[in-house]
């Protein structure tokens, strides 16, 4: 690590320290290069030490990502932001495009059939459930973070362009060729380097979902099991594709991607995407209310676009990841200890006091 970060790691080690933090992984890039790689502390019940390609579920922090492979599809010209997504999904009800599903304005937030936590290893029940609903709102006239929904929407489009599920498709196209430690739908020695989660406190469940009945709940709460430890923690969940919420990864696969996207499209000489088309996908789409958030937002094509310019996501729990184009910097923090953003904040006011 540069002697310049020193603050980052004291801050990362205080975290550990205090008990804040029970098992994580920090990396930073800056200026192009890699600045900050730390991990510390257990990976769970085993009591085993985090190491370097240590995965855990990011929760939304996966939502770019999945995001990404339905925008490389639009980039090598095999269908268009603006298709209705029944040219490419036969059966879809819901009279929206492409560019609104990527902006959680398509109007389908919540899964509209109770499913059980089972439900969520049947790909293809789900995409039924979804291309057979009517939209809460009229596509594109508002946003509400789609957040179950999102990865199911945008994975079956890749899949019905591309032939291969999400989580190949990942592995093929991108994690592969810009060597990202990252992935959905882990294989059984994939599953055997995951962290299990664990709750700072025992009503984090009930309070992330919220009001019963609430579009939070809704969206939060179907299928059953998706902040449930004995869920999240087991094979059903880590093996399974729910694209929006269970992306598996290394802080230093998080940190590479946003590197890449950060210099137009190419990392370590490999280019993915085009300028254009990285342009396109983190100028903000649209700036409003947010149903599910409960507060104005500005989704860019599959991130949050922030008032300092930054773009990236945040996941339910805790981790989060993004690129600063102003301070030129990515920033990747992974952690199995589900609470809120302190951490993080904690984290970035070091690291700016750093730049």
């Amino acid at each position: 690590m540069r002697p310049q970060f020193t603050a980052v790691r004291d801050c990362f080690h205080e975290l550990l320290d205090s008990g804040q933090e029970t098992g994580a992984a920090l990396a930073v890039w800056h200026d192009g290069a890699p600045v900050v790689d730390l991990v510390g502390g257990t990976t769970g019940a085993t009591r085993s030490a985090w190491r370097p390609d240590t995965l855990v579920d990011v929760y939304s922090v996966g939502k770019p990502v999945a995001a990404l492979c339905l925008l490389l599809l639009v980039d090598r010209g095999r269908l268009d932001l603006d298709d209705p997504v029944d040219r490419h999904w036969p059966g879809f009800r819901t009279p929206a495009t492409v560019r609104q599903v990527l902006t959680h304005t398509a109007g389908l937030p919540a899964f509209p059939v109770t499913r059980p936590a089972a439900a969520l290893a049947d790909w293809a029940l789900l995409c039924a459930d979804l291309a057979a609903a009517e939209p809460e709102w009229p596509p594109g006239s508002v946003a509400g973070e789609h957040a179950l929904t999102y990865g199911h929407l945008v994975g079956e489009l890749v899949r019905r362009v591309d032939g291969r599920p999400i989580g190949r498709f990942l592995a093929d196209e991108i994690a592969g060729p810009w060597r990202l430690d990252l992935g959905f739908a882990l294989a059984p020695a994939d599953q055997r380097r995951c962290a299990d989660l664990s709750y700072r406190t025992p009503d984090w469940p009930v309070t992330t979902l919220g009001v019963p009945g609430s579009l939070r709940a809704r969206a939060l709460g179907n299928p059953d099991g998706c902040l449930d430890l004995a869920v999240v923690n087991s094979p059903l969940w880590r093996g399974a594709a729910a694209p929006a919420v269970n992306l598996h990864a290394t802080a230093t696969g998080l940190a590479r991607l946003y590197a890449g996207l950060l210099a137009g499209g190419v990392l370590d000489g490999v280019r993915l995407f085009t300028s254009g088309l990285v342009a396109e996908a983190i100028r903000t789409q649209y700036d409003g209310p947010d149903l599910l958030l409960d507060q104005p937002t500005r989704w860019s094509l599959g991130m949050q676009v922030e008032d300092d310019g930054s773009w990236g996501m945040g996941g339910v729990g805790g981790s989060c990841a993004w690129a600063d184009p102003v301070r030129g910097y990515t920033f990747a923090y992974t952690t199995a200890r589900l609470a809120d953003f302190d951490r993080v904040e904690a984290l970035t006011d070091a690291l700016h006091s750093c730049l």
